[in-house]
Formats: structure tokens, C-alpha cells, sequence
């Protein structure tokens, strides 16, 4: 008796059951080794490691020390600030205060030379200003007002304001030879320029050193300065 063959049932292949045996060996092979997969990343060396360690301490490093000179830079400004206002901060008052010491020097300087000791009167009024006008400068100068009277000095020109030049060879060229307006500073500053004249046509002030070493008159400031 003869037996009919079997026929190979392939429903399981056509039906996506069972993959076939080639399909089956080339999985293993694309799942251990995807076309698009990146090699994996290297650790940095711990050499690589310090040096970027050590950069950024020094980047740190460098900006503490900039906020720190900054924040002392605002510190220093601010006391300089604190200490102009204490200083300065009667400028505006003290401007209109000399000008009672120029009214008191007015009425010092309209008594006729003499006239005082004649009237006693007179006498004791000009007393009382001149006593006055004195208390005036001693409250002032507690106050670092400190009145400027350049007659018989050497022009400078940062305190001084000349108004005339007056032809004068009996004292080096520059000097202040009449104070119009005394001036006043506050301080380090210049509250009002003196008011003055000054002499040209002398002797130069190095000149006049020479010539008299212990002569009593500074060098000028400017040979030969103008209003």
C-alpha cells in the first residue's frame, strides 16, 4: 500500500505566524547592530577633568575679586560724598553771611582817620564794629570760613580776582597792591575770589628774590595777570 506524501503546510509562513527561517536568522543579526547607532561617549580624563575645574575657580576667582573692588569703589565714594555735604553744605548760607562782613569793613573804613579820638562818641561805636566784625570772622572760621586777604602777596589767580593793573617798580611785578573785596574759601574751596589790583612794570619776583633773600614777598603766581 502506498502512502500519498504529505503535503509541506506552509500556512503558518503565509499567515505571519511563524517567520521564515531566514527572516528568523537575519533578526538577531539587525536587533545586535542598528544601522543608525552612535558609538558610545569617552568619559573625560581626569587631566581634562582638573583643568576645567581649575578654570572656573579662576573665572570665580576673578569675579569676586571685580565685585569686591566695586563694592569698595561705592564705600569710598559714598564717605567722600558724606564728608563734601558735612563740609559744604553751609556754602549756600555762607555766601550771604560775608556780606555782612563786607558792611561792617565799610562802615570801619567810612570813619575818617582821627575822627574817632576826637568823639568819644564816635570812638565807642567804632569800637563796638570793629568788635563785631571780629566775632563775625571767629564764628566763620569755626565753621572752616576763613576770610582772604592777599595785600602785599603774590597774585594767584585760583584765589584771586584782578580787576586793574597798577604801574609799580617798587614791588616785583604780580603783587597784589589793593584789596577792593577780601575774599572768603569754605574749606578747600573758593567761596569768592578776592577783589584786587595788582602791580606790573617791577622787578621780576625771581629777579627780586635774588636780589633780597629774605624778602618777605612770595613768588608770583603770573607776571603779569589781567582781569
Amino acid at each position: 500500500m502506498t502512502m500519498a506524501n504529505t503535503p509541506h503546510d506552509d500556512s503558518e509562513q503565509k499567515n505571519g505566524t511563524r517567520p521564515a527561517p531566514e527572516q528568523a536568522a537575519a533578526q538577531p543579526a539587525a536587533a545586535a547592530a542598528p544601522p543608525d547607532a552612535q558609538p558610545a561617549a569617552q568619559p573625560p580624563s581626569p587631566e581634562e577633568t582638573i583643568a576645567a575645574l581649575r578654570a572656573e575657580t579662576a573665572e570665580l576667582k576673578d569675579k569676586l575679586l571685580r565685585a569686591h573692588a566695586e563694592v569698595e569703589n561705592i564705600r569710598k565714594r559714598s564717605e567722600r560724598e558724606r564728608e563734601d555735604t558735612s563740609k559744604y553744605a553751609i556754602t549756600r548760607f555762607a555766601r550771604d553771611i560775608i556780606g555782612l562782613g563786607d558792611n561792617f569793613r565799610r562802615a570801619i573804613d567810612a570813619v575818617p582817620a582821627g575822627a574817632a579820638e576826637q568823639d568819644p562818641a564816635l570812638k565807642s561805636f567804632l569800637d563796638g564794629v570793629v568788635m563785631t566784625e571780629r566775632e563775625l570772622f571767629n564764628v566763620l572760621e569755626r565753621y572752616g570760613i576763613k576770610r582772604v586777604q592777599p595785600l602785599n602777596e603774590a597774585f594767584n589767580p585760583h584765589l584771586h580776582q584782578a580787576v586793574m593793573e597798577v604801574q609799580r617798580t617798587d614791588v616785583p611785578a604780580g603783587t597784589v597792591v589793593q584789596v577792593f573785596q577780601a575774599g572768603y574759601t569754605i574749606e578747600e574751596r573758593v567761596l569768592r575770589p578776592a577783589m584786587v589790583a595788582v602791580s606790573k612794570g617791577g622787578a621780576k619776583a625771581a629777579q627780586a628774590a635774588e636780589a633780597a633773600p629774605g624778602s618777605a614777598v612770595p613768588p608770583a603766581a603770573n607776571e603779569n595777570p589781567s582781569a
